[in-house]
């Protein structure tokens, strides 16, 4: 009991801010699955309207090249993010010369917010004042990269502006699962013959495994709540090419006062990432405390 009471300060500084933190997230979230059950539109209002809200967002052609977008850009940003940044680790992971500087270099686009990044590389990007523009200058004059201004490769500007954004943030996980690898088992694989490219393959890689589970779904949450580079780097276009789930959100949040419309298509990305979470959350600790009883 004495060793309670000394420790009573340290448990309200950890719990009372967690307990706070949970309540206002769980009860924001039913505040805002029960309007999404609304016929509210300006303000919230009373009412029981059931799925309709539900059947407009899933009828709504916005949403299904919103849902769209986000399937490709999703697959697009985890995969190619996760391969940078397991790149950029072994590059650090080699003890190279200016190894601080490089990892400063690569972790800075974490800094900068990401309505910095959408308009930073919406200049870059556009045509008439960016990498085209410059390109053109220099005299090659047949060069294209319009991609900001194509309705089939606009996505493809958001995938390459996350992919900077966030690979810093891959690399620093690997890096610190890299150095945490024993150095035994390298060099047990050195004398059975091994060469650096099957090391890696076969021995550093897999004990890598639970990092990569976590930079995925990290990855992921971010791809499905992606609005403000959207915002900042295409606003959508050109026209809906590029629109995304929590654009669409809100866009009828603000824009066009439909509230329900709104919660109900939040209450869609909430089950999206409950679905991505869900199997992580169990493999990380449901199926160890079953193992260990």
């Amino acid at each position: 009991m004495p060793g309670v009471v000394r420790r009573l300060p340290e448990y309200l500084m950890i719990w009372v801010p967690l307990l706070l933190s949970a309540a206002h997230l769980i009860s924001f979230s039913l505040w805002t699955i029960w309007i999404s059950f609304t016929p509210s539109t300006l303000v919230p209002v009373s009412g029981w309207v059931g799925l309709r809200n539900y059947n407009s967002v899933m009828a709504s052609r916005n949403w299904q090249i919103a849902f769209d977008n986000l399937l490709l850009f999703g697959s697009a940003f985890v995969l190619l993010s996760l391969v940078t940044g397991l790149m950029l680790a072994i590059l650090l992971d080699q003890r190279i010369r200016g190894e601080n500087v490089l990892r400063s270099i690569f972790l800075y686009p974490l800094a900068v917010s990401f309505v910095v990044t959408g308009t930073v590389w919406s200049w870059l990007l556009n045509p008439g004042i960016g990498i085209e523009k410059l390109v053109h200058d220099l005299g090659w004059t047949s060069f294209h990269f319009d991609w900001l201004v194509n309705r089939d490769m606009a996505i493809w500007t958001i995938v390459i502006a996350a992919i900077w954004q966030s690979s810093g943030f891959a690399m620093a996980l690997f890096l610190a699962g890299l150095r945490s690898v024993d150095a035994d088992i390298i060099k047990a694989a050195q004398i059975d013959g091994a060469g650096p490219i099957r090391t890696y393959w076969r021995v550093i890689l897999p004990t890598l495994w639970p990092i990569t589970i976590t930079v995925v779904v990290v990855q992921l949450q971010f791809a499905i709540s992606a609005f403000d580079l959207v915002r900042a780097l295409t606003n959508g276009g050109p026209g809906t090419a590029s629109e995304m789930p929590a654009k669409f959100v809100m866009d009828n949040l603000g824009f066009r006062q439909n509230i329900g419309l709104a919660t109900s298509a939040s209450t869609v990305m909430l089950i999206t990432v409950i679905c991505v979470v869900s199997p992580w959350l169990y493999r990380t600790y449901f199926s160890d405390q079953a193992r260990r009883a």
